[in-house]
């Protein structure tokens, strides 16, 4: 990390995880980067949430046009019914929440919506989280690949599921709060925000 960055390069991510988010109150810029190739097993297209019998993965389907396609043309696969499923497991996790009712239905809304493609869904729900997190900040995309005012950050590859790709962020420090399976599992950091903000609600913010 630079410490003199005022500025970050991220991948475009379904339901981050809270790492990720960090970012948008620690940067005065987020770039946000349409120009890559589709990675698979990345945030880009799923997230981790917390159920009854532990960490869940959710995946989009997406569907598959060669072995290179640029995250921006990367289409769902609205054959499978992969909205339900998300949202019925998302209710199963987090209905017991303290704010799910609050915020469910704005999710729902944007679930109900006919995405055509992966990138435009994950904006929507990009540029809500930010509405109910109450952070202002400049979000662009790059004109070209890597295409950013230096000095920047570099997390395009780096937040990810898989530890192998993980790099040392000292900007990053989970912070322990109320999970609904808490008793059960001990504090699981880094989920998707989903579960920060139907367990801490307005204050989610706070553990950023």
């Amino acid at each position: 990390m630079d410490a003199t960055a005022e500025r970050i390069l991220l991948s475009t991510a379904y339901h981050a995880p809270v790492q990720y988010y960090s970012k948008f109150i620690h940067y005065r810029e987020i770039y946000l980067e349409p120009w890559e190739n589709y990675q698979k097993q990345s945030y880009r297209n799923r997230c981790h949430i917390l159920s009854a019998n532990g960490i869940l993965p959710l995946s989009v389907p997406i569907i598959h046009m060669g072995d290179k396609m640029l995250i921006k043309n990367v289409r769902i696969d609205h054959s499978k019914r992969w909205k339900s499923m998300h949202l019925r497991a998302i209710e199963s996790a987090y209905r017991s929440s303290p704010f799910y009712i609050y915020y469910i239905d704005e999710i729902k809304a944007i679930y109900d919506q006919d995405f055509e493609y992966l990138w435009d869904m994950n904006m929507a729900f990009l540029k809500l989280t930010l509405q109910l997190l109450n952070i202002e900040v400049k979000v662009r995309t790059t004109p070209s690949f890597r295409e950013i005012p230096h000095p920047f950050d570099d997390f395009l590859q780096s937040i990810h599921p898989k530890a192998k790709f993980q790099q040392p962020d000292n900007g990053f420090r989970p912070k322990p709060y109320y999970q609904v399976f808490g008793n059960k599992f001990g504090f699981v950091p880094n989920l998707s925000i989903l579960d920060l903000l139907f367990n801490t609600g307005p204050e989610a913010i706070q553990w950023l």
